[in-house]
């Protein structure tokens, strides 16, 4: 066991897993304000809570850029949206595991002239064995992570232009799966055991630990970057998975979870709400504010971590 190990486990608070387990069963703030004519990018929009986000953004009068993989999913959600609620939604298709489409749907969005109010990084999977992406990289790590990186890294002089704007990346209470943080010298799962709830809890502590980096750098501009778990709510997530793990879930982990529009709620409030105004770098249960496991808030791991992901991703 390493020194780092010990300082985390040293660091670890029983009171903030009871927290944790209080605030999954609340309801979230609700946020009245109407959000006309603003502009928000959702990714995983065709599902979800992705879906149910665009729908509650869309019922306030906000306009939507969605980043999704289907297209003919994206386009029924199209026309259903500026249908039922006289708002423009249109959409990029983009494979958020694949490097290429994430670079050019991330340098599309820092080309918009029109503002970016909000980003909602939504898209994600659960995989219960190793698998890797068209570029060999584990693609729970690059979809949770690295996708949200790299379309961070490609706003952030725009955002701060604009001088007011709301990331929000849904995270997961899931972080605290990767008890020891990360294996920086095997991100890609090639030597340590592979389980879903380890790659997975690992792509969330990632994901946290570049907020710590981009909060700096937001800091001062008016732009905000946050980190939220959407509740204990069901969701599509595991469907790339065999038939017994979609039985396993239908029959046993589905059953005490709650409605996703919760998470829509939730995710609405965060973006919209003034009682958030300037409040940044924070995790988020719903609309609670939690302290997220030590590894998550490690900013010497944080800063070793935004190093090798400008590595990873070819980024200088």
């Amino acid at each position: 066991m390493n020194k780092k190990t010990l300082q985390y486990i040293r660091a670890y608070k029983w009171s903030n897993i009871f927290a944790m387990i209080r605030n999954n069963r609340r309801d979230p703030q609700i946020c009245t304000e109407r959000f006309d004519n603003k502009r928000v990018v959702i990714t995983g929009a065709t599902s979800g809570i992705g879906y149910l986000t665009a729908r509650k953004y869309a019922s306030q009068g906000a306009n939507l850029l969605c980043i999704n993989r289907n297209p003919e999913k994206s386009e029924r959600l199209r026309k259903e949206i500026e249908a039922e609620f006289s708002v423009q939604c249109d959409f990029k298709i983009a494979d958020l595991s694949k490097l290429e489409d994430i670079f050019r749907v991330s340098r599309e969005l820092s080309e918009l002239t029109a503002p970016i109010d909000v980003l909602i990084h939504n898209a994600g999977i659960y995989l219960t064995k190793r698998e890797l992406s068209a570029d060999g990289l584990e693609k729970t790590f690059v979809v949770h992570y690295l996708s949200s990186f790299i379309m961070n890294y490609f706003l952030t002089e725009k955002l701060k232009k604009q001088e007011k704007a709301r990331i929000i990346m849904v995270g997961s209470e899931g972080h605290r799966f990767a008890v020891w943080g990360l294996h920086f010298n095997d991100l890609n799962w090639e030597r340590h055991r592979y389980s879903g709830l380890k790659s997975y809890g690992a792509a969330k502590t990632a994901q946290l630990l570049s907020m710590l980096i981009f909060d700096e750098a937001f800091r001062g501009s008016g732009v905000t970057i946050n980190t939220m778990h959407p509740g204990a709510v069901k969701t599509d997530t595991g469907q790339e998975n065999g038939r017994f793990y979609q039985w396993y879930k239908r029959n046993f982990l589905d059953k005490g979870l709650r409605s996703a529009d919760i998470s829509a709620e939730a995710l609405y409030y965060l973006g919209v709400a003034g009682a958030l105004d300037g409040i940044s770098g924070k995790f988020i249960n719903l609309t609670t504010i939690e302290d997220p496991a030590p590894p998550a808030v490690d900013k010497e791991a944080a800063r070793q971590l935004w190093n090798e992901t400008l590595k990873i991703a070819g980024l200088t």
